[in-house]
């Protein structure tokens, strides 16, 4: 006899209680047996029993009936044996390579291990994204860079800074030297050229068509991205060792100096957008000037109001202004997007002015007053209202049309609070404002316009366990890099980089997480793919083979290597991994 699987149906009681009703026995009637036999298409039913003929045709007739209504509401016509599944595969895992050393046991058995190790054997710079430009793969005619790939001049080096656009790229060499590359600096010449020298440049930004790069004594600098304008434009005198005298320098920049500064103050930092730079002093002052070369800036990006190309003073177009509505409050922090701009003073509050269209500057936009051109203050307790906590703003990012704070929020006894727990206890957040529909805000939606922050749950509220302090601390961001459409944040969670020939040869070292998202048009947030990502993800290591050629086959993710001295060339340095999104491009790479 065949094993059957009955299937339930979808049948209603009506049809049930038509043939309970029609086959109630009278008192007295017995029914014997009832059974279902399953054949190869066939079915009977067999009964047994003392019924007379107008019952057991009222019997038949409902039969009938339900069988017809089961037809028409699907009920299987053919049962049929529920296959027996083949017996699972059992597959063992290959044992690992046995190491030889205490060293490749560690590489063995840790991913983050190994990318520690060859951070610091072979720095270098990992490029992927657009290459259109040739900035991202020099040597190369490829439109898109998929995955990290390295730039082959740069191996073996350390940078003071980089940054890179979709047509040219700048970086600062280890010994303070400017060098450019990309279809936009030259269609001749492909791999960096040393441009502005003996300047010991430290940090520097890019507009649309210049750079504006900051030295060791505080002096700004702004050189085009052009090589044809920089041997076409005036040279400046320049002194020499020689004392007394002076030569023409080898390239057109210009110098940008800024007035009425006191004793001891001095540039600290800049920012720039695709028109304008912010200026940080020393002293916790802000200036703002024009940066592109085409166009003034125009949408209040400059934070004072009614400044224009028709009412700006006598002088050089890019000459720095001070935005006096700051007068008083200590600037610590800056950020600068294509056209607004950010900036926290020390008590952690935030101002933003300029472009609006799409709640950048964290306001609701206004179609009829798409610009704020003076420094305004964002309500950033509204954001915890009702929490019992205190927020303080510690850091600001900012890019193409999005901002972003992250906010230390302490908990305080709130009011009618019998007993109230955790009172002191910080929560590091994040927050985004801008446009979404490329996924930028990291919220897990695609929205246009977003003028209230929105908290990155991904970036939030997280925590993890101090062994050295024993006691739980809260995992903040140790920085931000915010390209036009993307986005990376590099973790402050615990990392080692204590192990040695004497520690044991399962003791690591491991690095800081990094998450990523936003527009992935150009392949610039390095998943492979193309589809945008609007919840931070990880991303693999950059030398995915060097992982395979140790056995592993799962998948892990990249982390950043933090700051540290190693042994380099026969010297001590100070280096670290950093992280550069620009407009359609992405690099990581080893910085002094």
């Amino acid at each position: 006899m065949s094993t059957s699987k009955m299937i339930p149906s979808r049948v209603t009681s009506s049809p049930f209680s038509i043939a309970q009703r029609a086959s109630k026995l009278r008192r007295g009637t017995h029914v014997a047996q009832q059974r279902c036999f399953r054949g190869q298409n066939q079915s009977r039913v067999a009964v047994a029993s003392r019924i007379p003929s107008s019952r057991r045709a009222g019997l038949f007739l409902s039969i009938a009936v339900g069988g017809g209504v089961l037809y028409s509401l699907g009920y299987p016509r053919t049962l049929h044996a529920e296959e027996i599944p083949a017996p699972a595969e059992v597959k063992f895992e290959q044992a690992r390579r046995k190491a030889t050393s205490r060293e490749e046991n560690r590489d063995l058995i840790s991913s983050q291990h190994l990318q520690v190790k060859k951070s610091w054997e072979n720095p270098g710079v990992y490029a992927w994204g657009s290459n259109s430009g040739r900035v991202v793969a020099p040597d190369s005619d490829e439109i898109s860079i998929k995955a990290p790939r390295r730039i082959p001049y740069f191996d073996g080096k350390l940078i003071r800074d980089i940054k890179m656009d979709r047509n040219f790229g700048a970086a600062i060499a280890e010994n303070g030297d400017l060098l450019q590359w990309g279809t936009g600096f030259s269609t001749v010449t492909t791999n960096p050229t040393l441009t502005l020298t003996g300047k010991d440049l430290v940090k520097l930004t890019i507009s649309r068509d210049r750079i504006v790069a900051l030295s060791s004594d505080g002096n700004l600098y702004s050189v085009s991205a052009s090589q044809k304008d920089q041997l076409a434009g005036p040279k400046l005198l320049e002194s020499t060792w020689f004392p007394f005298w002076s030569s023409r320098s080898n390239i057109s920049y210009r110098t940008i100096q800024l007035k009425d500064l006191s004793w001891g103050e001095r540039i600290s930092d800049i920012s720039t957008g695709l028109e304008h730079s912010l200026i940080l002093t020393s002293k916790g002052r802000l200036f703002s000037a024009a940066t592109g070369t085409e166009n003034f800036p125009s949408k209040g990006q400059l934070g004072i109001p009614g400044l224009t190309w028709t009412t700006r003073p006598d002088g050089p177009v890019d000459q720095p202004h001070e935005i006096s509505t700051l007068k008083g409050f200590e600037i610590a922090k800056i950020a600068a997007g294509d056209f607004h701009s950010l900036a926290a003073d020390r008590a952690g509050r935030v101002f933003a002015f300029g472009d609006n269209s799409v709640g950048q500057l964290g306001f609701d936009p206004s179609a009829e007053s798409p610009i704020i051109d003076a420094p305004s203050l964002l309500p950033i307790d509204k954001l915890y209202k009702g929490t019992s906590s205190i927020p303080k703003v510690t850091d600001i990012a900012a890019g193409g049309v999005n901002s972003f704070f992250t906010i230390d929020a302490t908990r305080i006894a709130g009011q009618g609070e019998d007993d109230p727990r955790g009172l002191g206890r910080v929560t590091a957040d994040t927050w985004a404002c801008g446009q979404g529909i490329f996924g930028g805000l990291g919220n897990g939606r695609w929205t246009h316009v977003q003028g209230t922050p929105t908290k990155i749950k991904a970036l939030s509220g997280l925590y993890e366990y101090d062994e050295v302090k024993s006691t739980v601390i809260p995992i903040r961001l140790a920085s931000m890099s915010v390209g036009a459409t993307h986005m990376s944040a590099v973790m402050n969670n615990i990392t080692n980089l204590r192990a040695n020939k004497h520690s044991s040869e399962n003791d690591t070292n491991w690095g800081a997480d990094v998450l990523w998202w936003g527009g992935n048009e150009f392949y610039q947030v390095g998943t492979g793919k193309r589809n945008n990502v609007n919840n931070p993800t990880y991303i693999a290591p950059l030398d995915v083979e060097a992982d395979k050629e140790k056995g592993r086959r799962e998948e892990h993710r990249f982390q950043i290597t933090p700051r540290t001295n190693i042994r380099l060339g026969g010297r001590t340095v100070s280096v670290e991994q950093r992280i550069e999104c620009g407009r359609g491009v992405t690099a990581v790479y080893s910085g002094t």
